[in-house]
């Protein structure tokens, strides 16, 4: 809904009803991930997209309809690989989209999600799509909206909400959107109800630690991957943010003074990547030594393997395991015969895309099987439905490290 959200609050504030389709699951190479929406709004006009074209005029007929109605749906599309064609979804993937009305009447709350997701306060709205047969109490639509402290709306019972509201802070804290199922009370165990668990967390973190060209690109390529950048770097004279206009912040300290402070502050998480282009013993080997011991998705340094073997042997003199450094990428990036920074940086951001989703890094026209890997969402695996070249860091004047 982030994408769409500027749409959806301008039609919400003038008090319009707006169709909204979300993909809630998906199989197979599904074309959009879960979380996806489409709008329909109250003079027809589409926004956004729930699967890149394929099935959207499908999506449309039904949005309008539940617009008018106000009953909302789950409805499923595609079909196999060898039949894609027949229903328009070509990719041959399969996906499910809830589609509901939502309007000030029907979603109260959404001035205040809208505000907190702007905000980059993490907010998740669990909203129940279905149920596993008869409904005496209507559930399908009801609403609980999660922040970390406080919630509001309900599902329907106290003991449901608890149950709901705690997972939605777990997937929360993970990034993950997804579907969660219970009794009707909320039952772990159970799987009468299906909610689905929209997450609006901040957005991750990119640490980027040295202040050179290549920096410079890599920040470029994280923001647009949707990255919170951050460049650090101990010399003023480069670490400016004239020189990295495209980064989030710029920041003067010590790379492993400031990794560490950040990461004692709560700031880095399981989210968290980072790069260190400093290619200066100095620079590299205090940052890395706290780098590999914290839970971060990815830790990788740059330089030639000359140099990965001396820096090996120096995190190995400051106390380092053999399994923290088997998490350490270097030289960083994939074997794109990248030689510009550019060119570089889009080799770091594929091994970072490749590690998150269990990609290879091969070439797909020689690899055999779906091109999707998929990565549950929560601990409920989804089942089929039926039907770099190395640079020199510039020298500078160093403050001291203490």
């Amino acid at each position: 809904m982030r994408d769409v959200l500027d749409e959806l609050d301008r039609w919400w504030r003038a008090g319009e009803s707006v169709g909204v389709a979300t993909v809630v699951a998906t199989w197979r190479s599904a074309p959009r991930a879960a979380g996806a929406t489409m709008l329909v709004g109250p003079d027809g006009t589409v926004v956004g997209s729930v699967s890149g074209g394929c099935v959207e005029s499908a999506v449309y007929e039904l949005a309008r309809e539940v617009t008018r109605t106000g009953v909302p749906a789950l409805e499923r599309y595609g079909v196999t690989d060898d039949d894609a064609f027949a229903v328009g979804l070509t990719c041959g993937g399969v996906l499910d989209v809830y589609v509901e009305r939502v309007d000030p009447a029907g979603f109260a709350e959404f001035a205040e999600v809208a505000s907190t997701i702007r905000a980059g306060d993490p907010t998740a709205v669990v909203t129940c799509v279905g149920t596993g047969g008869t409904d005496p109490e209507h559930r399908v639509g009801r609403r609980l909206v999660v922040w970390p402290d406080r919630t509001a709306g309900s599902l329907g019972t106290d003991r449901l909400d608890a149950a709901a509201a705690d997972d939605a802070r777990g997937l929360l804290a993970a990034g993950r959107t997804g579907t969660l199922r219970y009794g009707y009370d909320g039952q772990r165990r159970g799987d009468e109800l299906q909610l689905f668990v929209a997450t609006y967390a901040a957005p991750p973190r990119m640490i980027v630690f040295g202040a050179i060209d290549f920096a410079a690109a890599v920040a470029r390529i994280g923001t647009f991957l949707g990255y919170r950048v951050t460049v650090c770097d101990a010399r003023p004279v480069f670490a400016t943010a004239r020189r990295f206009p495209e980064a989030d912040e710029v920041v003067v300290d010590w790379p492993h003074r400031y990794l560490r402070a950040e990461a004692e502050a709560g700031r880095v998480d399981g989210r968290t990547v980072v790069c260190v282009l400093t290619h200066d013993p100095k620079f590299d080997v205090p940052v890395l030594e706290v780098a590999l011991r914290l839970p971060v998705a990815y830790v990788g340094a740059m330089g030639s393997r000359r140099t990965h073997l001396d820096r090996l042997s120096r995190l190995r003199a400051v106390g380092l395991t053999e399994e923290e450094l088997g998490r350490l990428s270097s030289p960083l990036g994939l074997d794109l015969g990248a030689r510009t920074p550019e060119e570089t940086a889009v080799s770091i951001a594929a091994e970072i895309v490749a590690g998150r989703w269990g990609g290879t890094g091969g070439r797909l026209s020689r690899l055999d099987g779906r091109i999707h890997h998929d990565i549950p969402a929560s601990g409920d695996e989804p089942t089929e439905p039926p039907v770099p070249t190395p640079q020199t860091a510039p020298s500078g004047p160093l403050p001291s490290p203490r």
